[in-house]
């Protein structure tokens, strides 16, 4: 993959960079299943605001190749020690030292929103999870429009947040003409309440979910379903939880997708659903 070339300066801050194995597993599934990303004609991926370690970028690449073999993935940090120790643990898994596939197509470079590729390329899938958590809700307007500026005509932005172990997980995606859909991914197994979320909503939302606000309540709703699908317990925490977004459909919410994805602990609406107010 060729590097891009450096910027003067990349555009953001330096974020805790925490990382953990595993953690943007959910995030990553769903990515790999969406149209825009196997429609692609040029599968690039960035990994954007990778962290204190490379591995998310490695598990992004594992994931998603097994739906496009020929995928390639660019991390990309702002912090140049991090791309340094990245780039480390990158010559391991050349060196076949690891349990990566050692000709996984990936690189790392410096970079932030503006997100950097030789020749102005396109990209088809930008995934920013737990980068925007730290800035302020003002400011994730023009880092959405900058990170949108680089896709694709039909590319995707994905950017949410998740807890350190990725089982509670939320996010946004967006098209280059802005935001399209909200996600909300749980561990189904041992989940008492789908009001956990509340702490994991994007920065666009979190400081939303308050009486009158849209997200607060499709987020109550969602609680209210929960509860009362509680009759299905018996049966097992994944049928409580298709119960109730099968239930919520059927109260007239715009539920998107199926079973297939709501076995998961997925729930995806139109963003127009949760919108802040003006």
């Amino acid at each position: 993959m060729p590097r891009p070339a450096a910027a003067v300066k990349p555009v953001g801050t330096v974020t805790r960079g925490t990382t953990n194995t595993n953690r943007l597993r959910r995030v990553d599934r769903w990515i790999a299943a969406r149209p825009e990303f196997g429609r692609a004609a040029d599968p690039l991926v960035v990994d954007l605001g990778f962290g204190a370690s490379g591995v998310t970028s490695f598990e992004l690449w594992s994931r998603l190749a097994a739906v496009r073999p020929e995928v390639r993935v660019l991390g990309l940090e702002i912090d140049p020690a991090r791309v340094t120790t990245a780039e480390g643990q990158l010559a391991e898994v050349r060196a076949g030292r690891t349990s990566f596939d050692p000709d996984m197509d990936v690189a790392f470079a410096r970079g932030g929103f503006e997100v950097p590729l030789p020749g102005g390329e396109r990209v088809a899938v930008i995934r920013a999870f737990n980068v925007l958590r730290q800035y302020s809700e003002g400011e994730v307007a023009d880092a959405w429009a900058r990170m949108a500026s680089r896709l694709a005509p039909d590319g995707l932005l994905v950017e949410g947040t998740c807890d350190e172990l990725g089982r509670v997980c939320s996010w946004v995606d967006l098209s280059p003409a802005g935001p399209e859909r909200f996600t909300i991914s749980l561990r189904l197994a041992g989940l008492e309440s789908p009001s956990v979320v509340a702490e994991r909503l994007p920065k666009a939302l979190i400081h939303r979910n308050v009486p009158g606000e849209p997200v607060h309540a499709w987020l109550a709703a969602i609680e209210d379903a929960w509860r009362k699908a509680s009759v299905l317990a018996p049966y097992g925490v994944q049928q409580r939880w298709i119960g109730a977004v099968a239930a919520l459909r059927g109260a007239g919410w715009p539920v998107l997708g199926s079973r297939t994805r709501w076995r998961l602990g997925e729930v995806t609406v139109p963003w127009r659903t949760v919108a802040p107010q003006a």
